[in-house]
């Protein structure tokens, strides 16, 4: 599915981030930025030991803030880190710190002058966060920061399974009535 906004596209993809041409991919990270499970192993076992190597100069990342490395092994030429909420500890400030992180992801895009960047689901794996809820903040953040910036193309949401997909393309098909 794809829709515009102004001269930007926005896609919802089901597949593997880590295969994304464009320039950067976020990866869904914890806060050492050292690596882990899910998104965050994927993205590290594909980009090679050169991207750990780098995100230890980093000095970790605070929650819905962002950080970029070189993409290494990957196609694309650059990761942004981003560190999503722990949904049951965040509580009533969970849904301010998810928009926070595709906020910060596509600010740390639009510095670096990339025109291009593919986004997880955020925070909706280990991190527990309901995907239903997810998806409209995530998609929400990242049409109000395109109305604003056309620099960015294209942002791509890349899925890892039905699931997550349909609950994105719901809440994008709810969003784009309005």
């Amino acid at each position: 599915m794809q829709i515009k906004i102004n001269k930007s596209s926005l896609e919802l993809a089901q597949g593997d981030i880590t295969q994304q041409d464009t320039d950067a991919i976020v990866n869904a990270a914890n806060p050492t930025l050292l690596g882990g499970g899910g998104v965050d192993g994927a993205i590290h076992r594909a980009a090679g030991p050169q991207l750990l190597e780098e995100c230890r100069t980093l000095g970790g990342c605070n929650t819905g803030d962002a950080k970029i490395t070189r993409g290494y092994r990957l196609k694309a030429k650059h990761v942004i880190h981003t560190v999503g909420p722990v949904y049951h500890r965040e509580g009533a400030r969970a849904a301010g710190l998810l928009a926070s992180c595709y906020r910060r992801s596509l600010e740390v895009a639009r510095e670096n002058g990339l025109k291009s960047i593919a986004f997880p689901s955020i925070s909706t794996g280990a991190y527990g966060y309901p995907v239903q809820e997810a998806a409209p903040i995530a998609l929400q953040t990242v049409i109000d920061y395109l109305k604003d910036h056309p620099e960015i193309e294209l942002v791509r949401f890349v899925l890892f399974d039905r699931h997550t997909y349909e609950a994105y393309e719901e809440a994008l098909k709810r969003i784009s009535a309005t």
